[in-house]
C-alpha cells in the first residue's frame, strides 16, 4: 500500500511540474509576442507566430485539427478582437494572450462569425481582465 501511495505522489509531482512548464512557456511566449508586437500589431509575422505555437502546442493543436483551424482564421478574429480589445493590462493584451488558452481559444474558433465586441467580452471574462 505504501508504494502504491508513493507512486501516485511522484505522479502527481510530476503531473504539477509538467504543467508548471507548460503554464511558463505560454506565458514567456505571449509577453515575447506582446512586447516584440507592440508597436507592429497588423505584422503579418504575429498572425504566423501564433498559428505556428497553437500547432506546437499539444493542448491547442487539438483544437486546430478538431475544427480546421487556418491562419486566415486566426487573423480574422485576432482582427476582431483587436478592434474592441486594444489595450494593455498587466501582462496581458486580449488579441494575442485569448490564443494561448485553451478556454478562449476554443471559443474563438467555435464563435470566429461573431460580432467581435462579443468575442472580446468573453475573452475578457475568461482571463479575468
Amino acid at each position: 500500500m505504501y508504494y502504491v501511495v508513493s507512486a501516485l505522489l511522484i505522479l502527481l509531482c510530476l503531473i504539477f511540474l509538467l504543467e508548471m512548464y507548460h503554464s511558463m512557456k505560454r506565458s514567456s511566449k505571449a509577453w515575447h509576442l506582446i512586447e516584440t508586437y507592440r508597436d507592429d500589431l497588423q505584422n503579418q509575422r504575429l498572425i504566423d507566430e501564433i498559428y505556428d505555437y497553437c500547432q506546437n502546442d499539444w493542448k491547442l493543436r487539438r483544437i486546430i485539427e478538431a475544427n480546421n483551424v487556418t491562419a486566415a482564421d486566426i487573423n480574422k478574429i485576432y482582427q476582431k478582437l483587436l478592434e474592441w480589445g486594444n489595450f494593455h493590462k498587466g501582462h496581458r493584451f486580449i488579441p494575442i494572450t485569448a490564443f494561448f488558452y485553451v478556454n478562449t481559444f476554443d471559443y474563438l474558433v467555435k464563435h470566429k462569425n461573431d460580432e467581435a465586441k462579443a468575442l472580446t467580452l468573453h475573452c475578457m471574462n475568461a482571463l479575468h481582465i
